[in-house]
Parts: C-alpha cells; sequence; structure tokens
C-alpha cells in the first residue's frame, strides 16, 4: 500500500507564489509518473503537470505557457513538487498529489495512487 501525502497549500494573494510538496511511503520499490491534478469547487479533478522517473514533464494546456508553474520531483526522497508563482484567482482549487508506482521488483504491475489533496485559495 502506498501513502501520498500533499503539504504547502493555503491562502495566498493574486500574484503570489506557493510551493506544494507531496511525499510518496509505503511498499514502493520504484516510482513511474508523478503529477499534480486539481478540482476546482463545480467542476471535475484536472490535470495539472506530470513527471515521469527520468524528469520528463508534461503540462495542461490550462497551464502551458505559463512559465510559473513547475513541476520537479526528488527520486531519492520519493517527493514531486509544484512551484506555482503568479498565482491568480482561477487558480483556487483543491490540489491531489498522484503516482504510478511499482511495489515489488517481482512483479511489473503498477498502482495509481492519490493523496487527500491540499487547498490552494488565491484571493484578495
Amino acid at each position: 500500500q502506498v501513502q501520498l501525502v500533499e503539504s504547502g497549500g493555503g491562502l495566498v494573494q493574486p500574484g503570489g507564489s506557493l510551493r506544494l510538496s507531496c511525499a510518496a511511503s509505503g511498499t514502493i520499490f520504484s516510482i513511474n509518473a508523478m503529477g499534480w491534478y486539481r478540482q476546482a469547487p463545480g467542476k471535475e479533478r484536472e490535470l495539472v503537470a506530470t513527471i515521469t522517473n527520468g524528469g520528463k514533464t508534461n503540462y495542461a494546456d490550462s497551464v502551458k505557457g505559463r512559465f510559473t508553474i513547475t513541476i520537479s520531483r526528488d527520486n531519492a526522497k520519493n517527493m514531486v513538487y509544484l512551484q506555482m508563482n503568479s498565482l491568480k484567482p482561477e487558480d483556487t482549487a483543491f490540489y491531489y498529489c498522484n503516482a504510478e508506482t511499482r511495489p515489488s521488483s517481482w512483479t511489473v504491475t503498477t498502482f495509481i495512487s492519490w493523496g487527500q489533496g491540499t487547498q490552494v485559495t488565491v484571493s484578495s
């Protein structure tokens, strides 16, 4: 079983910054992709960004081109981060961490796990 714990959310003014962190723990042999998703009130959960264990990143069209949102990871610590600068009110949402993990060297089966989420509110 894998646990993902997010941290770093909070209330920030428009134009402000936040750095979200997500720590993965549990039965983990390796982690493939990790990512961040968000869900705003009344909307479906949507992709923000993903990153492979090799560091290849993918950003949703809604945030692509905003050079103020960056996903990164620390493979040694099983952590993924989301640095968000110049935040806008439309970035207000619950942010969820996601990871595709392989539990053991004896299997190629992978599992998708989700964290409980962290609230990000951008408001003056």
